[in-house]
Protein backbone atom coordinates (compact mmCIF):
# COMPACT_ATOMS: atom_id res chain seq x y z
CA UNK A 1 0.00 0.00 0.00
CA UNK A 2 1.51 3.38 -1.13
CA UNK A 3 2.24 6.03 1.38
CA UNK A 4 -0.49 7.99 0.72
CA UNK A 5 -3.27 5.82 0.68
CA UNK A 6 -1.92 4.93 4.14
CA UNK A 7 -1.86 8.58 4.72
CA UNK A 8 -5.30 9.08 3.58
CA UNK A 9 -6.19 6.12 6.70
CA UNK A 10 -4.70 7.71 9.25
CA UNK A 11 -5.99 10.83 8.32
CA UNK A 12 -10.00 9.56 8.87
CA UNK A 13 -8.59 7.74 11.89
CA UNK A 14 -7.71 10.72 13.29
CA UNK A 15 -10.62 12.89 12.34
CA UNK A 16 -13.34 10.32 14.18
CA UNK A 17 -11.34 11.47 17.11
CA UNK A 18 -12.10 14.90 18.48
CA UNK A 19 -9.40 15.44 20.88
CA UNK A 20 -6.98 13.77 18.85
CA UNK A 21 -5.50 9.91 18.49
CA UNK A 22 -2.75 7.91 20.15
CA UNK A 23 -0.58 5.46 18.69
CA UNK A 24 -2.44 3.12 20.43
CA UNK A 25 -5.66 4.59 18.51
CA UNK A 26 -3.97 4.36 15.42
CA UNK A 27 -2.55 0.56 16.05
CA UNK A 28 -5.96 -0.39 16.69
CA UNK A 29 -7.60 0.84 13.85
CA UNK A 30 -4.89 -0.16 11.12
CA UNK A 31 -3.89 -3.13 12.66
CA UNK A 32 -2.95 -4.61 9.60
CA UNK A 33 -1.02 -1.53 9.00
CA UNK A 34 2.85 -2.42 9.52
CA UNK A 35 4.39 0.39 12.05
CA UNK A 36 7.00 1.40 9.51
CA UNK A 37 4.13 1.90 6.76
CA UNK A 38 2.08 3.73 10.00
CA UNK A 39 5.05 6.57 10.53
CA UNK A 40 5.63 7.44 6.92
CA UNK A 41 2.16 8.08 6.38
CA UNK A 42 2.14 10.23 9.65
CA UNK A 43 5.19 11.77 8.05
CA UNK A 44 3.10 12.60 4.81
CA UNK A 45 -0.12 14.31 6.75
CA UNK A 46 2.51 16.29 8.72
CA UNK A 47 4.54 17.43 5.59
CA UNK A 48 1.07 18.53 4.42
CA UNK A 49 0.15 20.16 7.05
CA UNK A 50 -3.01 17.68 7.49
CA UNK A 51 -2.78 16.76 11.17
CA UNK A 52 -0.68 18.83 14.24
CA UNK A 53 0.87 16.56 16.49
CA UNK A 54 0.75 17.36 20.67
CA UNK A 55 2.21 15.88 23.68
CA UNK A 56 0.11 14.87 26.76
CA UNK A 57 3.12 13.34 29.45
CA UNK A 58 4.99 10.78 27.76
CA UNK A 59 2.18 10.03 24.72
CA UNK A 60 2.03 11.84 21.59
CA UNK A 61 -1.86 12.97 20.36
CA UNK A 62 -2.36 13.33 16.86
CA UNK A 63 -4.88 15.82 15.77
CA UNK A 64 -6.65 16.96 12.15
CA UNK A 65 -6.33 20.59 11.38
CA UNK A 66 -9.17 22.55 9.80
CA UNK A 67 -8.25 22.97 6.31
CA UNK A 68 -9.68 26.26 6.20
CA UNK A 69 -6.88 27.25 9.11
CA UNK A 70 -3.65 27.73 7.28
CA UNK A 71 -0.77 27.38 9.79
CA UNK A 72 2.23 30.25 9.68
CA UNK A 73 4.74 27.79 10.24
CA UNK A 74 7.49 27.02 7.55
CA UNK A 75 8.06 23.67 5.98
CA UNK A 76 11.29 23.32 7.51
CA UNK A 77 10.01 23.60 11.17
CA UNK A 78 10.71 20.95 13.38
CA UNK A 79 8.33 18.92 15.06
CA UNK A 80 9.29 20.17 18.90
CA UNK A 81 8.95 23.34 16.90
CA UNK A 82 5.47 22.90 15.58
CA UNK A 83 4.38 21.33 19.07
CA UNK A 84 5.34 24.46 20.79
CA UNK A 85 3.21 26.52 18.61
CA UNK A 86 0.45 24.44 18.56
CA UNK A 87 0.27 24.64 21.91
CA UNK A 88 0.52 28.42 22.04
CA UNK A 89 -2.00 28.53 19.01
CA UNK A 90 -4.85 26.79 21.20
CA UNK A 91 -3.92 29.46 24.26
CA UNK A 92 -5.59 31.98 22.01
CA UNK A 93 -6.43 35.64 22.63
CA UNK A 94 -5.46 35.12 26.20
CA UNK A 95 -1.93 33.48 26.01
CA UNK A 96 -0.56 30.75 27.95
CA UNK A 97 1.76 30.67 30.34
CA UNK A 98 5.64 29.31 29.75
CA UNK A 99 5.05 26.88 32.43
CA UNK A 100 1.78 25.50 31.24
CA UNK A 101 3.36 25.00 27.41
CA UNK A 102 6.48 23.25 29.46
CA UNK A 103 3.51 20.56 30.90
CA UNK A 104 1.96 20.18 27.61
CA UNK A 105 5.36 19.96 25.36
CA UNK A 106 6.77 17.69 27.94
CA UNK A 107 10.29 19.70 26.78
CA UNK A 108 13.12 20.90 29.44
CA UNK A 109 13.36 24.74 30.29
CA UNK A 110 16.61 24.95 28.02
CA UNK A 111 15.31 23.50 25.14
CA UNK A 112 11.83 24.68 25.59
CA UNK A 113 13.08 28.53 26.03
CA UNK A 114 15.84 28.11 22.49
CA UNK A 115 12.28 27.06 21.10
CA UNK A 116 10.14 29.87 21.92
CA UNK A 117 13.20 32.81 21.12
CA UNK A 118 13.47 31.28 17.46
CA UNK A 119 9.43 31.63 17.01
CA UNK A 120 9.56 34.64 18.45
CA UNK A 121 12.64 35.78 16.03
CA UNK A 122 10.79 34.62 13.11
CA UNK A 123 7.87 36.77 14.29
CA UNK A 124 5.22 33.57 14.19
CA UNK A 125 4.23 34.27 18.55
CA UNK A 126 5.34 37.20 20.66
CA UNK A 127 5.29 38.07 24.12
CA UNK A 128 2.89 40.03 26.16
CA UNK A 129 2.87 41.16 29.74
CA UNK A 130 -0.07 40.39 32.02
CA UNK A 131 -1.76 42.55 34.27
CA UNK A 132 -2.58 40.43 36.91
CA UNK A 133 0.91 39.18 36.72
CA UNK A 134 3.59 42.07 35.70
CA UNK A 135 6.53 39.57 36.52
CA UNK A 136 5.47 37.02 34.39
CA UNK A 137 4.71 36.89 30.15
CA UNK A 138 2.26 34.84 28.36
CA UNK A 139 2.65 33.71 24.83
CA UNK A 140 0.67 34.42 21.96
CA UNK A 141 0.58 34.17 18.03
CA UNK A 142 2.03 37.49 16.41
CA UNK A 143 -1.01 38.76 15.10
CA UNK A 144 -3.41 37.80 17.43
CA UNK A 145 -4.09 40.86 19.43
CA UNK A 146 -4.29 40.14 23.38
CA UNK A 147 -7.74 39.94 25.52
CA UNK A 148 -8.48 43.07 27.90
CA UNK A 149 -8.14 40.35 30.77
CA UNK A 150 -4.01 40.36 29.63
CA UNK A 151 -3.76 43.78 28.77
CA UNK A 152 -6.36 45.69 31.06
CA UNK A 153 -8.14 47.34 28.52
CA UNK A 154 -8.23 50.93 27.63
CA UNK A 155 -7.69 51.71 31.65
CA UNK A 156 -4.16 50.38 31.40
CA UNK A 157 -0.57 51.75 30.00
CA UNK A 158 2.59 49.85 30.00
CA UNK A 159 0.81 47.89 32.98
CA UNK A 160 -0.15 50.96 35.03
CA UNK A 161 -3.43 51.74 35.95
CA UNK A 162 -4.34 55.13 34.56
CA UNK A 163 -5.99 56.59 37.82
CA UNK A 164 -6.69 60.13 36.55
CA UNK A 165 -7.85 59.20 33.35
CA UNK A 166 -10.64 56.66 35.01
CA UNK A 167 -11.67 60.14 37.11
CA UNK A 168 -11.71 62.04 34.58
CA UNK A 169 -14.09 60.16 32.85
CA UNK A 170 -16.17 59.43 35.65
CA UNK A 171 -17.07 62.73 35.97
CA UNK A 172 -18.02 63.48 32.73
CA UNK A 173 -20.15 60.27 32.75
CA UNK A 174 -22.09 61.82 35.84
CA UNK A 175 -22.00 65.54 34.49
CA UNK A 176 -23.88 64.21 31.36
CA UNK A 177 -26.59 62.45 33.68
CA UNK A 178 -26.84 65.73 35.50
CA UNK A 179 -27.48 67.38 32.05
CA UNK A 180 -30.40 64.91 31.08
CA UNK A 181 -31.67 65.33 34.42
CA UNK A 182 -31.73 68.77 34.85
CA UNK A 183 -33.55 69.52 31.52
CA UNK A 184 -35.89 66.95 32.13
CA UNK A 185 -36.61 68.82 35.48
CA UNK A 186 -37.40 71.86 33.50
CA UNK A 187 -40.01 70.18 31.33
CA UNK A 188 -42.40 69.74 34.39
CA UNK A 189 -44.45 67.09 32.12
CA UNK A 190 -44.80 65.19 35.29
CA UNK A 191 -42.87 62.42 37.01
CA UNK A 192 -43.19 59.67 35.11
CA UNK A 193 -42.24 61.31 31.98
CA UNK A 194 -39.26 63.32 34.16
CA UNK A 195 -38.27 59.66 35.06
CA UNK A 196 -37.74 58.82 31.34
CA UNK A 197 -36.27 61.65 29.86
CA UNK A 198 -33.65 61.32 32.58
CA UNK A 199 -32.51 58.08 31.36
CA UNK A 200 -29.31 57.90 29.35
CA UNK A 201 -28.71 54.65 27.32
CA UNK A 202 -24.82 53.78 26.98
CA UNK A 203 -24.67 54.75 23.45
CA UNK A 204 -25.81 58.49 24.51
CA UNK A 205 -23.17 58.36 27.06
CA UNK A 206 -20.63 56.82 24.54
CA UNK A 207 -21.36 59.90 21.97
CA UNK A 208 -20.59 62.21 24.58
CA UNK A 209 -17.17 61.35 25.23
CA UNK A 210 -16.72 60.76 21.89
CA UNK A 211 -17.46 64.45 21.16
CA UNK A 212 -15.44 65.62 23.91
CA UNK A 213 -12.38 64.45 22.60
CA UNK A 214 -10.35 63.31 25.86
CA UNK A 215 -9.45 59.91 25.09
CA UNK A 216 -6.39 59.10 23.16
CA UNK A 217 -7.36 55.58 22.83
CA UNK A 218 -10.43 54.14 21.51
CA UNK A 219 -13.15 53.14 23.57
CA UNK A 220 -16.22 50.91 23.37
CA UNK A 221 -19.92 51.34 24.59
CA UNK A 222 -18.29 47.97 27.30
CA UNK A 223 -15.79 50.95 28.24
CA UNK A 224 -18.28 53.48 28.69
CA UNK A 225 -20.37 50.91 30.45
CA UNK A 226 -17.83 50.37 33.23
CA UNK A 227 -17.47 53.49 34.26
CA UNK A 228 -20.61 54.20 34.40
CA UNK A 229 -21.04 51.54 36.77
CA UNK A 230 -18.33 53.41 38.88
CA UNK A 231 -20.52 56.34 39.07
CA UNK A 232 -23.60 53.81 40.16
CA UNK A 233 -20.98 52.30 42.85
CA UNK A 234 -19.97 56.27 44.18
CA UNK A 235 -23.99 56.51 44.81
CA UNK A 236 -24.09 59.44 41.96
CA UNK A 237 -27.10 57.11 39.92
CA UNK A 238 -28.94 54.33 39.28
CA UNK A 239 -29.31 51.67 36.47
CA UNK A 240 -32.42 51.12 35.88
CA UNK A 241 -33.40 47.22 33.84
CA UNK A 242 -35.54 47.69 30.44
CA UNK A 243 -38.27 45.57 29.10
CA UNK A 244 -35.84 44.31 26.34
CA UNK A 245 -32.95 43.32 29.09
CA UNK A 246 -30.48 46.34 28.08
CA UNK A 247 -29.83 49.11 30.96
CA UNK A 248 -30.07 52.97 31.11
CA UNK A 249 -28.61 55.03 33.58
CA UNK A 250 -29.98 57.83 35.41
CA UNK A 251 -28.31 60.75 37.76
CA UNK A 252 -29.92 60.70 41.75
CA UNK A 253 -29.89 63.81 44.19
CA UNK A 254 -27.87 62.66 46.53
CA UNK A 255 -29.32 62.86 50.49
CA UNK A 256 -28.57 65.62 52.51
CA UNK A 257 -25.87 65.35 54.55
CA UNK A 258 -25.71 63.80 57.71
CA UNK A 259 -26.38 66.09 61.49
CA UNK A 260 -23.23 66.25 62.96
CA UNK A 261 -24.79 64.03 65.64
CA UNK A 262 -25.06 61.18 64.09
CA UNK A 263 -21.40 61.19 62.73
CA UNK A 264 -20.31 61.19 66.49
CA UNK A 265 -17.98 58.23 66.05
CA UNK A 266 -19.98 56.34 69.25
CA UNK A 267 -22.63 55.30 66.39
CA UNK A 268 -19.86 53.03 65.20
CA UNK A 269 -17.04 52.46 68.20
CA UNK A 270 -16.30 48.98 68.46
CA UNK A 271 -15.82 49.29 72.32
CA UNK A 272 -19.07 51.22 73.08
CA UNK A 273 -19.58 48.58 75.96
CA UNK A 274 -16.81 49.35 77.53
CA UNK A 275 -17.38 53.25 77.40
CA UNK A 276 -17.72 54.51 81.15
CA UNK A 277 -16.67 57.88 83.20
CA UNK A 278 -14.21 55.82 85.10
CA UNK A 279 -11.90 52.83 83.76
CA UNK A 280 -9.22 52.86 80.58
CA UNK A 281 -12.32 53.41 78.03
CA UNK A 282 -14.14 56.60 78.54
CA UNK A 283 -15.01 59.64 76.87
CA UNK A 284 -12.27 62.16 77.45
CA UNK A 285 -9.72 59.80 76.68
CA UNK A 286 -11.20 58.32 73.27
CA UNK A 287 -8.83 59.00 70.03
CA UNK A 288 -12.26 58.67 68.75
CA UNK A 289 -13.85 61.55 69.62
CA UNK A 290 -11.08 63.74 69.92
CA UNK A 291 -10.18 63.15 65.62
CA UNK A 292 -14.26 63.79 65.15
CA UNK A 293 -13.75 67.05 67.54
CA UNK A 294 -10.35 68.08 65.78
Amino acid sequence: MAAAEIAELLLAVIQGVPGGATNDDLTKALSDVPAASRVEGLNVLLKQGGIEVLKKGEKLIYRAKDPQKKSALPKDADNEEKIVYSIVEEGGNKGIWIRDIRIKSNLNMTQLNKILKNLETKKLIKAVKSVNASKKKVYMLYNMEADRSVTGGAWYQDQDFEVEFVDVLNQQCLRFLQMKREGAEKKRDGPLAFKQMSCCTVKEVHKFISDLGISKVNLDEDDLETILKTVVYDGNAERILQSDGTYVYRAVNLPLPAPGLVQMPCGICPVIKNCSNCGDVTAINCQYMNDWLD
